[in-house]
């Protein structure tokens, strides 16, 4: 009997795990420190998860407990982690010239969830070069701020390593233990920022089609309104959840925060909007902050988790369980209400199965953040607040922290790897990990039960 393979449901998750493995192994030699001490494998094994998780809590500072050759890691392992672990590695095979069979391409294509792996490589090519020159033209507009700011080579290297980690939403930084907050005013920096999150958390797909049909408008000379006409359904839908979201959270933090003389309270109005929405954005799984996290009110910590668990957009550098995925579930929700048969959206209708991807989702990953959350604040003493908040930051891979994750023990370390594992590949693709094949269970169908709900 012929021995099956791994299927790709199983590679890319296992592939992210051997990454995580492989970059604590090199965190853990003393070359990777800043005394020149091994650091304790479980410090490196969190590190490594945060980094290839794309997350950004840390139970050791970035900025002075790490060496050079420790920072370095860090940041190929976000690049890595940022781009997946197939693409990274097919594009290292793209630059040695290697031949892709048809199992590398059909693994490709799973990986960036495209329909064929016609022009599979071609779509690579296409997201290496787009994710390295907007990363390129983030790290030349941080050094306009930084090379002055740290001296010529220290600003570049500051440059490059926050935009890479701005772009791929990792929110690990080399500022110091306040993240951002010694450019709270200014204004410059935040924005660029903020550019490079909502950039990398679009998604590729965005990327191409918006690129495409600018393109077009400029050499006819149409206006915005044939150019959004023009966007896929997908694009549409992103820009118009994101867009939504980003002002939501933008309007919530202003509410909630603008009487906390901790945080936007004691601000100017400027500077108050600039901050609100700084912190929408990096809700939205990136994890650099401008204000004290743990300051913040009781309920902009619920409010903040619920766009944490939103996330970012599919295919791109975000994490969370994706802003189309919330949107399938509403635009469903109020099919049903409005008596439809169909949902719609944009005058294209969605289909039965992602309706179904779309709830296996979500119920799996609300499943695993309200479990850890009860574990985590049952075995550290915390409130739920800050359990959830610290939980939902590491399933939607977001990285901010009320200050819980220095000080936690080995079993809440141990259970904040594993969630930012799974918020990184999610909940739904480990139990793939597990699934055998069929046995023809699908083909045999059962007389409708009569259950009531609601």
């Amino acid at each position: 009997m012929r021995k099956r393979g791994f299927s790709s449901a199983q590679i890319i998750p296992l592939g992210f795990l051997a990454l995580i493995l492989f970059g604590a192994i090199l965190l853990s030699l003393p070359v990777a420190t800043a005394d020149g001490k091994p650091a304790p494998f479980l410090t490196a094994l969190f590190t490594s998860t945060s980094s290839v998780c794309v997350t950004g809590l840390v139970v050791a500072d970035t900025f002075a407990y790490w060496s050079l050759f420790g920072k370095i890691v860090i940041l190929v392992l976000i690049q890595a982690g940022g781009l997946g672990i197939v693409a990274a590695s097919s594009a290292l095979f793209l630059l040695l010239k290697k031949t892709f069979t048809i199992r590398n391409r059909a693994l490709l294509r799973d990986s960036f969830d495209l329909d064929s792996i016609q022009g599979v490589l071609r779509f690579l090519r296409r997201v290496v070069l787009g994710v390295l020159g907007i990363e390129g033209i983030g790290a030349v507009l941080y050094a306009f701020d930084f090379v002055p700011r740290y001296g010529f080579v220290r600003g570049l290297w500051y440059s490059v390593f926050h935009a890479i980690s701005a772009f791929c939403n990792a929110g690990l930084d080399l500022i110091g233990p306040d993240s951002f907050a010694p450019f709270a005013h200014n204004a410059y920096v935040l924005i660029v920022t903020m550019v490079l999150i909502v950039t990398g958390g679009l998604g590729y797909i965005v990327w191409f089609d918006t690129f495409s049909t600018a393109k077009t408008a400029a050499q006819k000379r149409f206006g915005p309104r044939w150019f959004f006409r023009r966007l896929g359904e997908q694009s549409k839908l992103v820009y118009c959840v994101t867009a939504a979201l980003i002002v939501l959270g933008a309007g919530g933090t202003l509410l909630l925060e603008s009487n906390n003389p901790q945080t936007l309270g004691a601000m100017p109005w400027g500077d108050r909007i600039l901050h609100a929405f700084f912190q929408s954005v990096t809700y939205r799984t990136a994890g650099f902050s401008a204000i004290p996290q743990a300051a913040m009110s009781e309920g902009s910590a619920l409010f903040g988790s619920m766009l944490m668990f939103i996330g970012g957009s599919p295919m791109g550098t975000a994490g969370g369980v994706k802003t189309v995925t919330v949107a399938v579930l509403f635009l469903y929700a109020f099919s049903y209400i409005r008596a439809r048969r169909d949902a719609v959206v944009f005058r294209r209708g969605i289909s039965e199965e992602l309706v179904k991807k779309t709830v296996a989702i979500l119920a799996a990953s609300l499943l695993l953040s309200l479990c850890a959350t009860v574990a985590l604040a049952a075995a550290e003493g915390l409130s739920l607040t800050d359990a959830m908040f610290e939980v939902f930051s590491a399933t939607g891979t977001v990285g901010l922290s009320r200050g819980v994750t220095p000080n936690l023990h080995t079993f809440g370390r141990i259970l904040i790897i594993a969630c930012m594992y799974l918020g990184r590949i999610g909940p739904v693709s480990l139990a793939l990990i597990f699934r055998t094949q069929s046995s023809g269970g699908d083909e045999i169908r059962f007389s409708q039960g009569h259950f009531y709900v609601g």
